[in-house]
């Protein structure tokens, strides 16, 4: 069924996407309306905050959707499928990077020998800039599951879904995650007092 652009708005994702499964290319548009700048956030946190690589996996990811939107199995929640296709390109692209720098330091093995540090340089920055910055320095795992927990607001249900993960390690890596956050803030905190001391 086919669907005239003023009724598209007022059907949900999941009937969006089995209109665009039977042919319906204004679901697609919807679909992206709705959730390109929430992707986009979550490719530019996930992969190093870099505009073009998180435009690159956003196109990657709608791509995949109108080329094989088959792949979306009906009675699926769509805000978790999607993220969590995102969340496998993400996986797979920090697998590719790993094989790279593994490569590049067999030939090279002085070029990655200091660990890189990312501080501002701007002292006056305020604490959400701080908070994105120490996030970029977590590992994979704590960066997905606090973004999808206080950016995107999904239930611990939703994220042990999108991640594959059974919800009491959602909770539990949910938990270690805001203590490392927590205390990478306040060590940077102790660090900038003990410089105007």
């Amino acid at each position: 069924m086919i669907f005239r652009k003023k009724h598209i708005d007022k059907l949900n994702d999941e009937q969006l996407m089995t209109a665009l499964i039977n042919g319906d290319r204004l679901a697609f548009s919807e679909l992206y309306e709705r959730y390109n700048r929430r992707l986009f956030y979550f490719f530019y946190r996930m992969l190093g905050s870099d505009d073009d690589v998180a435009n690159d996996f956003l196109q990657d990811l709608f791509l995949k959707i109108i080329q094989k939107p088959e792949l979306y199995k009906p009675g699926h929640k769509f805000s978790g499928w999607i993220f969590s296709v995102a969340h496998n390109m993400c996986k797979n692209e920090y697998r590719r990077r790993e094989v790279r720098k593994h490569v590049q330091s067999e030939e090279n093995p002085d070029q990655y020998a200091q660990a890189t540090y990312y501080e501002t340089a701007d002292e006056k920055e305020n604490l959400i800039a701080e908070v994105f910055n120490e996030l970029e320095l977590l590992d994979e795992s704590q960066r997905s599951i606090l973004i999808l927990k206080y950016k995107e607001n999904f239930s611990l249900k939703e994220i042990a879904e999108i991640l594959d993960l059974p919800v009491g390690t959602i909770k539990s890596r949910l938990h270690y995650a805001r203590l490392e956050l927590s205390k990478r803030i306040a060590n940077k905190e102790s660090l900038k007092q003990d410089s105007y001391e």
